[in-house]
């Protein structure tokens, strides 16, 4: 694999059509601290709730966001099919925003002015949601779990309207910090992050725990499909664990670069790259027409570790993974289900149960209420932030490690810190069933 003629230049063709595939991390009334009407009930009806969301469906940035929306669509679908919540269908409309914060204004607007959506769910991405986020808490439309996991979802002050999802990137990275740590003393460490928040706020984290050990940082740009350089330099400082917290296009592209030098790290991956199923994808696509063909994608991803707070599609034990399987293998359109169509359908669990309890008498205030007022539990390993000054979403990750094969060893089980300096410590937590939601068939 020294042998690279042609190599690069193919894997840039080809990720410059895909390099934004993959990325993807108190109670009371609170229209008074908003200064917005939310006793009101846009898009509700007798027998249907309208909801909207900007995702990717077209564009470089579709063969993996697009999987986002369609996991949530086969879940709404799912529930559609036990009657709704409480006696009212969802109508889960989701505009195409090509993951272009301009298009993404536009599109907002228009589930706002034109579908009157009750809410905004699981709006995608850092960049283009960052955009609308103003405009959704001035009009006092709830903008419940955008995808991604920038601490701007955490601003209760600034936009009370706003709940977050994933576990925010510092708080991840400083869990991959301690493991790294305390699993792999003395070895020396480089940095690899996206050039924006999700670096700076990773390397927030890890530095918490990793001091001199960090041989090297090293960031790239979404918008330039080459990481020649930045690998060379982590070769050359002798860093023996990377940690990536890239998309997943990038990751695919960093394990290609460094096996392609003869360069063997080990690798650590945040949530928002490691779908192993989304990246056996992208190595597969990367590496037609080059010296590495003949090699499986699953050997580029063996021993690497990942964290996470969601069930996994590899998971065959996992009751809710086994539910999704099942659930998009009858309500579901799209390829193969991926940790990326399970990310939708976690969200679209979370956001039924909410909306099943704000009650049948269903106003913007119920919801936001309904989310403030409880301790929420979902297919996901840790606890969930949505009140008291708090909006987090997921508190927490745990840590697998990828084999051969496609099994998945659970290393270290959940764990959950704050951003700050708080000590980071085990959770005793118990998910919600499959079995016990209120819509379960």
């Amino acid at each position: 694999m020294r042998k690279r003629s042609g190599t690069r230049a193919a894997l840039a063709s080809a990720l410059a059509l895909a390099m934004l595939a993959t990325a993807c991390s108190g109670a009371g009334e609170v229209g008074e601290s908003a200064d917005v009407d939310l006793d009101v009930a846009p898009g509700v009806t007798d027998d249907a709730v309208v909801i909207g969301s900007h995702q990717p469906l077209t564009g470089p940035a579709a063969p993996g966001y697009l999987a986002v929306s369609q996991g949530a669509a086969a879940v709404f679908e799912y529930v559609n099919a036990q009657g709704g919540v409480n006696g009212r269908q969802i109508d889960y409309r989701v505009e195409d925003d090509k993951y272009d914060p301009s298009e993404t204004i536009d599109v907002t607007r228009q589930l706002v002015i034109e579908d009157e959506i009750f809410a905004m769910v699981g709006g995608l991405g850092t960049p283009t949601h960052s955009g609308v986020l103003d405009y959704l808490n001035e009009e006092g439309v709830p903008d419940i779990f955008p995808s991604s996991g920038a601490l701007a979802w955490n601003n209760t002050e600034e936009h009370p309207l706003t709940y977050g999802w994933q576990t925010d990137y510092t708080k991840e990275a400083k869990i991959q910090g301690e493991y790294i740590a305390e699993n792999f003393p003395g070895q020396d460490v480089g940095y690899l992050y996206q050039n924006d928040d999700i670096g700076v706020d990773s390397q927030a984290g890890l530095d918490q725990y990793l001091g001199d050990e960090v041989v090297a940082r090293q960031h790239y740009e979404s918008e330039v499909p080459d990481l020649s350089s930045q690998m060379a330099e982590m070769e050359n400082s002798g860093a023996e664990v990377i940690v990536c917290s890239c998309i997943p296009a990038f990751v695919a592209l960093a394990m290609l670069e460094a096996a392609g030098m003869g360069y063997e790290p080990q690798w650590v991956v945040s949530s928002i790259g490691g779908d192993t199923a989304t990246l056996q994808a992208l190595l597969s696509t990367f590496t037609e027409g080059t010296d590495a063909e003949d090699v499986p994608a699953d050997a580029f991803l063996a021993d690497t570790i990942i964290t996470s707070y969601m069930p996994r599609v590899e998971d065959e034990d996992d009751d809710w993974a086994q539910f999704f399987l099942a659930v998009y293998d009858e309500y579901g359109d799209g390829g193969p289900p991926t940790n990326t169509h399970v990310f939708g359908m976690t969200q679209a669990v979370m956001f039924a149960q909410v909306l099943k309890s704000a009650g049948e008498d269903l106003t913007r205030q119920s919801l936001i209420d309904a989310l403030e007022t409880q301790e929420w539990q979902g297919p996901g390993y840790t606890p969930f932030a949505s009140s008291d000054g708090d909006h987090g979403g997921h508190e927490g990750v745990y840590v697998v490690q990828y084999q051969s094969g496609g099994d998945i060893e659970m290393v270290q089980e959940a764990r959950v810190t704050d951003r700050e300096g708080g000590p980071i410590e085990e959770v005793d937590f118990e998910r919600l069933s499959p079995e016990d939601l209120p819509f379960h068939d």
